[in-house]
This record gives structure tokens, sequence and C-alpha cells, in this order.
């Protein structure tokens, strides 16, 4: 815990905001400062005495600027372990000034590469001396503070305030750490930009958050992300790490309707269990409610299009976690906040990850994201009967829902109206059971209804069950080496058939 003071400074950065107080409040602390060009002269304009790295190095900055930091009396200053002889000697020896603390940040190549900058501009983002400042001062963070990011400011002039201008061990090891987090962040993102080898997976997220825990109260979880720009919370308590896992399947699913007539979905556990598209949204909510009015409590629910009073008084009468819309008009926002722990959010637009990700075994699955829809054109009547085109309206709408439901799976839809699915069986026939029980025991009709499957089906006896249950309309992927029998049973029975060709398993 002793305190370690500060006499000299290496400062060179690209970003000067939140510089000032730093560097004042060293001056007063007779702090010696040391520095390069648009840095040098930012602390000139303060009033405050520095010394050119040239003079130091006896070398101009060359190459346009691309080195000027790369040079032993620099890193020297920096890397010598003054409990070393050997080192100090070679200090006095070469006469390489000591270097207490660097601040320094790095050229924004990730800013650069949004920015659709040229390739050109963008190699130039690649920061050199900067990184190199960076891993030296962290490796020997025995003797040297690093500060590599303006979000590490705050928190050093609180440091050297507190301390008059010195530093504990534990201190430096800290800010060392969040420096070897900037320079491998940084890294990352360079490789990124370069790499085209997908055996390769490098991710870095600096933004994680501390839930209150995993999902269950023994399990520790934590979320890292950048939610703030995915949503912006209106209202109601922290989100959960179960929060989140429906709210990510919600968003996924509504994608699917996305420029679609007002609809609104209901999920639990990350399925839907009520979806319907309406000409309003109150209508919309109401028959997604009757899909399943039991399992929509405690739910997560999601429009695609702004939610008004008159929907919000008929959500306000359901307990759920969590209301996500594109926008709320003021007098439903009213409504919705009466319940003072209901989650509100709008959703921005924002770019979704294009890959997945998950643990597995002692690695990684990485995949690229199920990103095709069913639509008219990927469609193969394979049956003599043609569906109506209602009954291909209701067979691309549950066909989206099927998507994004548990294998296996089977969703009843009729009149864009979920009537009920068969989530996450072992077997697909078991799916296709519970479905039809589900839609019983609320009373629907599935005379004229359609199915949904996620994968073929080998045997006749899904389409059986199906038709004996009133469904007329069937999409699936096809290609099973059995495909016929389910193909002459709906021929021999009335029911339409059509392929997508693409099968859409969610394990």
């Amino acid at each position: 815990m002793s305190i370690k003071k500060i006499s000299s400074a290496l400062i060179s950065v690209f970003d000067k905001d939140g510089l000032e107080p730093i560097v004042k409040k060293l001056h007063e602390q007779g702090v010696t400062f040391y520095s390069t060009g648009g840095t040098e002269a930012f602390i000139k304009d303060l009033g405050i005495p520095v010394v050119p790295v040239e003079d130091v190095t006896s070398y101009p900055s060359i190459l346009g600027g691309r080195v000027k930091t790369l040079h032993p009396k620099v890193f020297g200053g920096i890397l010598n372990r003054q409990d070393n002889p050997s080192d100090v000697q070679q200090m006095q020896e070469f006469d390489i000034p000591q270097i207490d603390l660097v601040i320094v940040d790095l050229y924004p190549f990730e800013k650069t590469v949004a920015s659709g900058a040229s390739e050109a501009d963008i190699i130039e983002k690649i920061d050199i001396g900067g990184i190199s400042l960076i891993r030296a001062a962290a490796k020997n963070f025995k003797d040297t503070v690093i500060v590599a990011s303006v979000n590490e400011y705050a928190e050093f002039l609180e440091v050297i305030t507190n301390n008059n201008g010195g530093t504990t061990l534990a201190e430096r090891k800290s800010f060392a750490t969040k420096a070897f987090h900037t320079s491998s962040h940084y890294d990352t993102a360079i490789f990124n930009y370069f790499n085209e080898d997908e055996t390769f997976y490098k991710e870095s997220v600096s933004n994680g958050q501390v839930l209150r825990y995993g999902e269950n109260p023994h399990q520790k979880g934590y979320f890292f992300g950048d939610f703030d720009k995915m949503f912006t919370k209106l209202h109601g308590k922290e989100l959960s790490y179960n929060n989140l896992l429906d709210v990510d399947a919600a968003v996924n699913l509504i994608g699917e309707f996305k420029n679609d007539n007002p609809t609104f979905a209901i999920l639990k556990h990350n399925n839907a269990c009520g979806l319907a598209t309406r000409s309003t949204v109150k209508e919309a909510y109401l028959d997604a409610l009757a899909g399943d009015p039991t399992s929509a409590f405690g739910g997560v629910l999601i429009s695609n299009a702004k939610i008004d009073k008159a929907a919000a008084d008929e959500i306000n009468n359901l307990f759920c976690e969590v209301v996500i819309a594109p926008g709320y008009e003021d007098d439903a926002l009213v409504v919705l906040q009466e319940k003072k722990n209901r989650i509100i959010l709008i959703q921005n637009e924002v770019e979704l990850p294009a890959k997945q990700v998950r643990t597995c075994l002692n690695g990684l699955l990485v995949q690229d994201k199920d990103n095709i829809t069913d639509n008219k054109e990927h469609l193969t009547t394979v049956t003599v009967t043609s569906p109506t085109t209602q009954e291909v309206e209701d067979l691309l709408f549950a066909s989206k829902i099927c998507k994004h439901t548990k294998s296996n799976t089977i969703v009843f839809a009729k009149n864009k109206q979920l009537y009920a699915s068969g989530t996450g069986q072992t077997s697909r026939v078991d799916a296709l059971r519970q479905a039809v029980e589900k839609a019983q025991s609320f009373n629907f009709d599935l005379n004229g209804a359609v199915m949904a499957s996620d994968a073929f089906f080998p045997f006749p006896d899904c389409v059986e069950l199906a038709k004996n249950a009133g469904i007329t309309a069937v999409i699936q992927p096809g290609g099973s080496i059995k495909d016929e029998l389910s193909i002459n049973y709906c021929n021999e029975n009335n029911v339409a058939m059509v392929f997508t060709g693409t099968r859409h398993f969610k394990h």
C-alpha cells in the first residue's frame, strides 16, 4: 500500500478531451512533462512547461509522424526496473530520463472503419507507437503508471488527487489491466478487419454488465453488449438474465414481421405463445393474447408498431415482465407505467451480429444466423391440391413463427393468427399432438388452419393427424427419402403441401 510519487510523465494522445485537469493537477504536483506534436502544443497552450521528445532522443519525428516515440531513451525510461542495479546503472550511462507515468491513446481505428473510409486511411489508423507505449508501461506496472484510455481519466485524476500525485502498486496494476484490455481490444478489431479465414474467431466486448444472477439465483450472470444502443429504457426494474434471453428471442421473431401490418407477439421461455397480424395494434395484441392467455402471464410482449392508448389499456390488464415497441404514444406510456416494475423499452434501429456464438464442451460453436425467411418464391407445391391465396399467406406467417420456435416444433395458424404450437419435443408427432391439444383447449377451430414444420416428415403420421384435426395446408422443407408417403396421403385427402427447401431447426 506504499505510495510511489510520480515525478515525470510522457503524454501523447489523439483525443485531448478531459486531459486539461489532469495536466494541471500533475503540474501542481511538480511533475515534468514529455510530449510530442499536438499534445505538446496543447500542454504549452496551458502555460505549462513541456520537454519535446525530440530533445530526449535527439531524433526528429519522421515518416510523416509514423515514428516519434520509438526510441531506446523513451522505452528505457518506461521499462527500467528501479530496484535493479544494472538497470539503474544503464539509465545513468545512457542518460535516459525516468518516466513514471504514460498517458496515451490510440488512433481511432474502429471509428475509421465504421465511417467507410478508404483502405489507405484505415491502414494509417493502425497505431504503432501508442500500442507499444501501452504495452511497455503496463508490463512495468511495478514502477510505471499507464493511462491508456480517456475512459480512465476520471479515475486517474481522483487517484492522484487523493494520493497527492502518487499511486499504490494495486492501483498501478489495475490501470495496467485496463491497458492490456485496451491493447487487446484494438488488436482484435484490426485482426477482424483483415481476417477472411472463418476458422479463426476473435471477439472483444468491453462493456460488460453485472446481472443480479444467471438463470438461477445460485449462478453468476453477466451481459456483454451495448444494451443502451439497442434499446431506450423508459421504465421498470433492471433486466435479468432470463429477461434478456426472452428479449433476444422477441427481437429476432418480430424482425420477421418488420414490414408487415401491425403485428404483436407474446413470448415465454424464448417461444411465441401468441402472435397475430391485424389492422391495429390493439387487435393484434388481443388476438395474440387469445393464442394462449395462460402462458402470456409474466411474458415478454413486443410490437412492430407504435403502441397507442387503446392497446396500452388492454396490455395493462396483463401481468407482463417486458413491453417492447418502436415507440409509444404519450398517453399509452402513462398507462403502461402504472406497474412500477414493468420494463418498457423502445427498440432502436441497430444492426444485429451476423454470427451466433455459444459455449460448447471446452470451446465455442459459431454459426451464421438463419437469415432466410421463407417467401412465395421459395415455395414449391408438391401436391395435386394447391394452397389458396389466403392459405399461402398463413403458411408463410406460420413458417416465420416456426423458424423461431424450439425444435422439434409444429405451428398452427389461421388468418394470420397463431392458434397453437408444439415446442421442444423429442418427437415431431408429440409436437403435433401437443399443438392440437393446446388449440382445442383454447377453443380454436382448426378447420381451414395451416401447419408449419421446422423439418421434413419421414412418415405420413403427422399429416394424417393434422388432417384429422382440420388442417388443410402444410408447409415444410422437404428432403426426406420418404417424402412421397406424406405427399401421397395429402393427395388422397385433399390437403395442399408446399416445400421450401430450407430447414429451420432451432436447438
